[in-house]
């Protein structure tokens, strides 16, 4: 890897960055830096290209952890309730990193102008890690060379996504990047089971409904739903109303009885235990000490 590069990418988001805070300056481009390791924390990740520049980073699926430092990156391909944290960082040495959110329109596109040709659907995992290789990283620092002209940015920032994509396809994450473009594909089809269960995630709703809804059948919807979440479907449904809830507590002064029945819970002392086995602490104690955090 053209180390120059590399050492471009880091002066860039160092430039750009706050400290603990993400920044948007291009549509789906955000840019991030810490002085120092963060908590765990609960959160949604979105189909996502996530680039560490320096530092390090861990992203945890239920028992499956993913780990990437300086020139490697993540791709995420379905929206995921993970829990993450930066685990390497120094007000000398700060974590550094970037993020793109993918377009799926964008890779049909690219699929269908290039004619490339539809392979036999593999059983491909929803998060992956790789290497950063030159060919990707090229096009990246040119994208963020354009926060100092922005008068460039209409003009030129839509053709060098295009190519960070294209190289994307072409990369060994290539295969996992492919389903995202195609409409009728298994990762396509449960991405739209998750995206309604985070539209409706306060309503009851059956399997069968969901695996009817997006094409499928059940037995096929329960597994390839488990594989590319790692979670069967009504276990996504209570991470996502768990993680709202924590999310409510944080940021407004809703009482917790409240809140438990806006995500969906019509008990509130099921709300309390569920609460409590995912975060290891009440709601109540939990809201308050990360208000005050």
């Amino acid at each position: 890897m053209d180390t120059a590069l590399l050492s471009e990418l880091r002066t860039l988001i160092a430039r750009h960055a706050e400290p603990l805070v993400a920044r948007q300056l291009i549509a789906g481009l955000l840019v991030a830096a810490a002085d120092r390791p963060t908590p765990l924390f609960a959160y949604v990740v979105e189909p996502v290209f996530s680039l560490v520049a320096q530092g390090a980073k861990r992203i945890l699926l239920r028992e499956k952890v993913f780990d990437y430092a300086a020139g490697e990156y993540l791709i995420s391909s379905v929206d995921l309730p993970v829990s993450g944290h930066i685990t390497q960082a120094s007000v000398d040495a700060p974590f550094l990193g970037l993020s793109l959110m993918l377009k799926p329109e964008l890779i049909a596109s690219l699929l269908l102008e290039t004619g490339t040709p539809r392979q036999g659907e593999a059983e491909v995992a929803s998060v992956a890690v790789s290497n950063l290789t030159e060919d990707l990283l090229d096009p990246i620092v040119r994208l963020l060379r354009l926060l100092d002209r922005p008068d460039d940015v209409r003009v030129l920032a839509p053709a060098i996504e295009r190519e960070i994509y294209w190289r994307l396809l072409n990369s060994e994450q290539g295969t996992l990047i492919r389903q995202l473009g195609l409409a009728d594909s298994r990762m396509a089809q449960i991405g739209r089971a998750i995206r309604w269960i985070r539209e409706h995630y306060a309503e009851a709703f059956r399997v069968e409904q969901l695996a009817a809804f997006v094409g499928m059948s059940v037995t096929s919807f329960h597994r390839h739903f488990l594989r590319v979440t790692s979670f069967s479907p009504l276990q996504f449904q209570k991470r996502i109303r768990l993680q709202e809830a924590r999310s409510r507590l944080q940021s407004s002064s809703q009482d917790v009885a409240t809140i438990g029945f806006a995500v969906g819970y019509g008990s509130q002392s099921q709300f309390n235990r569920e609460y409590r086995r995912m975060f290891g602490v009440s709601p109540g104690r939990d809201g308050r000490g990360e208000r005050q955090a």
